[in-house]
């Protein structure tokens, strides 16, 4: 089975993040997938993204590890345009790929600063239900408890695994990033990711110190007390200086070193120089630590830890257990401290290969495949939708435009149900009205459709309680109890629902003050109170009788719902359901029904199974096909 797969990552201070998510793109090339792979940081010349497309964003990046501050490519702040740029670019390239498989790299484990665009990614991809997975290195900075909180919740709100690229015989990710059982049956370790192959070995006398600090900055300190330990240690040096390094920083290391320490800048053929090295020299990072797993060359490590990083340092330590490695704390480190450490290493027989996978490129193509396969979607039915063709087709003969409107009832919380509703109704661009219930609305549900402009809420009863007297068919605000008590009670829900989205009914973006009496059923006095407590608009189901049921009230139904209510409450019959919606258009085409009232599709996103879920995204992808249709606004609908 070939699949799409999108990696979606970002960079802000070296390229191992980058590095990583192009190795595991170019993988999934090389097995006959399509590998999108899309990178938000800088440019990086080295890293191969060869058999894979590759979609670069506009860039950003950090100064150190302030990572809340994001800079361009000059050093300026960046605006939010760059941001708003970078999401489009983002989801056009979702748009494009349409893949089987999106792959979160660290996001939501980290990249707080750009967490609405990696949420964006995910809420637009999940109407496509794909596999979603995050992708994160063996250790991972030690977050706070809101952090924690944040991400777990996330992870099991819209993803499908979590692919840790370690061995947890090394480093198992609870070293460094508290686990719950919610959130551990997600892990899958596949091993580290590494595609260099083995470090050469030479027959003669390894001699050369190699001093190398990855692509940033950060190692200008190591650099500096590598020259001073140069003097004192009379071997061939050979110190590798990264891309984020100054040109005039880099000009003056060379200045400074004696003659028998060479200043290069990075090299693509690292791993064939450190097969020829007498000891390496160099911070803790990912990529180091696999080239050092495949090399087994005396080693002296350095981790990086400005700015109270972690990461560095655990690996190091992690690495010395396992007799592979020297540490030196950047804390000690001198020119003195780093001479004796070699002196040290050179001492030492080169270590025995160690017991750590290092095939993870490989394993986690392997496990998406498999991960892709039991979580695909069953086959969508096929439907026959010559019927509502047909009756569309006449409308556009005829020069009339069908209006469709979408209600969906019981809104009360964020839910991934919500979630896959929302998608379904923002991939094609239609708006949907969301009947919320006043008195179970949950906070998460503000939060959820903050920004979401495609959503609307209108008001569902007040607790959706059953009110009506015994053997009569369940009414909230039925007749069977005074009239001043439902006007009351409507009064209360309009504002409790004002009150729950955060603001009041004249400033809410999003609520529209329309009454959704629970199970459509609404006593005639209450109809004719509903505009003096401040509602404009009814909606029920069925035909209404007319488009002004009282003064100032506009009334706007209902007509099509998938849901078998009076069975087993899975999808009725699909043909029925499209005969139903043809007769619909084709009552308007003819003039035999209300023509200004659209036809309104009624869904409960709270009990679909997935019948009723793969009728709805087959009707909104089949609607969306046809030009004479129109998806007026609940605003609009209701002014």
């Amino acid at each position: 089975m070939a699949l799409s797969v999108l990696i979606a990552v970002t960079h802000l201070l070296g390229a191992g993040h980058l590095t990583r998510a192009a190795a595991l793109a170019r993988a999934f090339a090389r097995a006959g997938h399509a590998a999108t792979l899309v990178s938000g940081g800088m440019p990086a010349p080295l890293v191969s993204t060869e058999g894979a497309r590759l979609v670069q964003l506009p860039p950003v990046r950090t100064a150190g590890t302030d990572f809340s501050k994001l800079l361009d490519e000059s050093g300026a702040p960046v605006r939010p345009e760059r941001l708003a740029a970078r999401r489009r670019m983002l989801l056009d390239a979702l748009e494009e790929a349409r893949p089987d498989v999106v792959i979160t790299e660290l996001f939501p484990f980290g990249r707080r600063v750009l967490a609405a665009e990696f949420a964006a990614l995910v809420e637009a991809a999940r109407a496509r239900r794909p596999l979603i997975a995050a992708s994160v290195r063996d250790i991972l900075a030690w977050p706070k408890p809101e952090r924690v909180a944040e991400a777990h919740r996330q992870l099991a709100d819209s993803y499908d695994a979590v692919l840790v690229h370690g061995d947890p015989r090394l480093a198992p990710l609870d070293l460094s990033w508290p686990m719950d059982e919610e959130i551990a049956p997600l892990l899958h370790y596949t091993g580290y990711v590494d595609e260099g192959g083995p470090a050469e070995r030479p027959s003669g006398e390894r001699r050369v110190i190699l001093v190398s600090g990855g692509s940033s900055a950060a190692a200008l300190p190591l650099y500096e007390a590598a020259l001073g330990a140069a003097r004192v240690v009379p071997k061939p040096w050979r110190i590798l200086v990264g891309p984020g390094v100054p040109q005039e920083d880099f000009e003056r290391l060379r200045r400074a070193a004696p003659g028998h320490a060479a200043i290069e800048r990075a090299r693509p053929d690292f791993r064939v120089l450190l097969g020829q090295a007498a000891v390496s020299v160099s911070q803790a990072g990912y990529n180091t630590a696999v080239d050092l797993l495949r090399a087994r060359v005396p080693t002296v490590l350095v981790p990086f830890e400005a700015g109270h990083e972690t990461e560095q340092r655990l690996r190091a330590e992690c690495l010395a257990k396992l007799g592979i490695a020297r540490v030196l704390p950047e804390a000690e480190l001198s020119a003195d401290a780093l001479a004796a450490e070699i002196r040290a290493a050179l001492a030492q027989p080169p270590s025995s290969a160690p017991d750590v996978r290092l095939d993870g490129a490989e394993t986690t193509v392997a496990l998406v495949e498999r991960l892709a396969r039991l979580t695909a979607p069953p086959p969508r039915l096929a439907y026959d939708w010559s019927p509502l063709d047909d009756a569309l087709r006449r409308a556009a003969d005829a020069g009339v435009t069908v209006e469709v409107w979408w209600r969906d009832d019981d809104a009360v919380a964020h839910t991934p149900a919500l979630d896959r509703l929302l998608g379904l109704a923002g991939s094609f661009g239609v708006p949907i009205a969301l009947a919320a219930i006043p008195g179970r609305i949950e906070p998460s549900l503000a939060r959820r459709l903050a920004g979401e402009r495609g959503a609307a809420v209108l008001v569902h009863g007040l607790t959706h309680a059953n009110h009506a007297p015994a053997k009569e068919k369940k009414a909230e605000f039925g007749s069977g109890r005074p009239a001043a008590t439902l006007a009351s009670e409507a009064a209360a829900a309009l504002a409790g629902a004002a009150a729950a989205l955060g603001s009041g009914v004249l400033g809410s973006e999003a609520l529209v003050p329309v009454f959704v009496p629970p199970w459509n059923r609404i006593a005639p006095e209450l109809v004719q109170r509903l505009p003096a407590i401040g509602y404009r608009g009814l909606s029920t189901f069925g035909r209404r009788a007319a488009r002004t049921p009282a003064p100032g009230l506009v009334q706007v139904n209902t007509h099509h719902d998938p849901t078998d209510w009076r069975g087993s409450r899975g999808l009725l019959p699909p043909e029925a359901l499209i005969r139903q919606l043809a007769a619909a258009v084709a009552a308007r085409v003819d003039g035999r029904h209300d023509t200004q009232e659209p036809i309104g599709l009624l869904t409960h996103h709270l009990i679909h199974g997935e019948a009723v879920w793969s009728y709805c995204e087959a009707l909104i992808e089949r609607l969306a096909r046809h030009a004479n249709l129109r998806y007026p606004s609940p605003k609009d609908l209701f002014r």
